[in-house]
């Protein structure tokens, strides 16, 4: 080879060797960085397993437990059932269950994979998670009481209404889930998220994103509660059960509809720009109810974070009006 040719060589691979030096230091500074979040991730959930405050009791559900918060001691009973995803309801419920425990005996159940409750590899079907909070129920001697539910548990509890009629005096929604919504028969990530949760990258995330709570008026313990508990239950294995069952169930609960002579309140966001007809939908289910309204609230999907008062005050005026 020419003395030349190979000069051009050398000046080729140069750069080459460089770029492969390059990726090869990116490669190794994600892989350390993946395992650092990963070591941070397991060492702090240990940590706060031991930080987390029960509240509540325990209840025996097909041989598991199931948490459940019971505050006040009023004549009449309001049983709470949460959204999907909401990692602690006993807490996140804590400002509407402080307004109305001065007159209601109020019972936050909080479902196996949510709050302080038992994981659970049962099929997360809305036959399952319904016959659960009602043998929670059961076991506890409540057979009378208003079903209270935030955003998905307008699934559950349209098939929990016509399961037990007899135990429900009425359904609230707090801007509960319709059948009929449209975009529910969409396909989710399972996987991905169920990697996020293990590889501790969903707490980093949780970490850098918006407080969810800033500005709110828990106070700073119940925040920190609720957080801790958030990083423990998030995409955890029941929970992304449920979530793969959420197509089916939607298309389950499509044909229910609420019992004509249920007294039905829904609490419905003002502004939902992500659900076409969000407001008609709910108008719907209650066209042909005997005693059936819609109340517009301007805020979040989570209403009970900050309109916990209105609530409150207009539960208690319609179930008057209702008697």
């Amino acid at each position: 080879m020419k003395p030349k040719e190979e000069v051009m060589k050398n000046k080729m691979r140069k750069p080459l060797r460089i770029l492969l030096k390059t990726l090869g230091v990116i490669a190794i500074a994600i892989v350390l960085f993946l395992a650092i979040v990963f070591i941070v991730n397991v060492f702090a959930t240990k940590s706060e397993q031991g930080k987390i405050e029960p509240y509540g009791q325990h209840v025996s559900v097909d041989g598991k437990n199931m948490n459940v918060l019971i505050q006040g001691k009023g004549e009449e009973t309001i049983v709470l059932l949460p959204g999907f995803g909401t990692a602690t309801p006993a807490l996140d419920f804590k400002l509407l269950i402080d307004q109305l425990s001065p007159i209601y005996k109020v019972v936050a159940v909080e479902p196996f994979g949510y709050g302080l409750s038992d994981g659970t590899e049962k099929e997360r079907t809305t036959e399952n998670i319904v016959g659960e909070v009602h043998e929670a129920l059961q076991q506890l001697n409540i057979n009378r009481y208003m079903l209270m539910g935030h955003s998905i548990a307008g699934i559950y509890g349209i098939d929990y209404v016509s399961k037990y009629p007899k135990e429900v005096t009425a359904f609230v929604g707090i801007d509960s889930s319709v059948p009929t919504q449209p975009g529910m028969d969409v396909k989710l990530p399972i996987k991905k998220l169920e990697l996020l949760k293990k590889s501790g990258l969903l707490r980093m995330m949780m970490k850098l994103g918006a407080d969810p709570y800033a500005s709110l008026a828990f106070d700073d313990k119940t925040v920190e509660q609720m957080k801790m508990i958030s990083y423990k239950n998030m995409n955890n294995d029941t929970a992304l059960n449920e979530m793969g069952h959420i197509s089916s169930n939607f298309k389950g609960a499509h044909d229910l509809t609420f019992p004509k002579d249920l007294p039905l309140l829904l609490f419905v966001q003002a502004n939902n720009e992500g659900v076409t007809g969000w407001i008609p939908l709910h108008e719907g289910q209650i066209k042909d109810s005997v005693h059936g309204k819609v109340i517009t609230l301007d805020g979040s999907h989570y209403l009970h974070h900050t309109k916990f008062k209105e609530i409150a005050e207009n539960v208690r005026l319609f179930m008057n009006e209702a008697k």
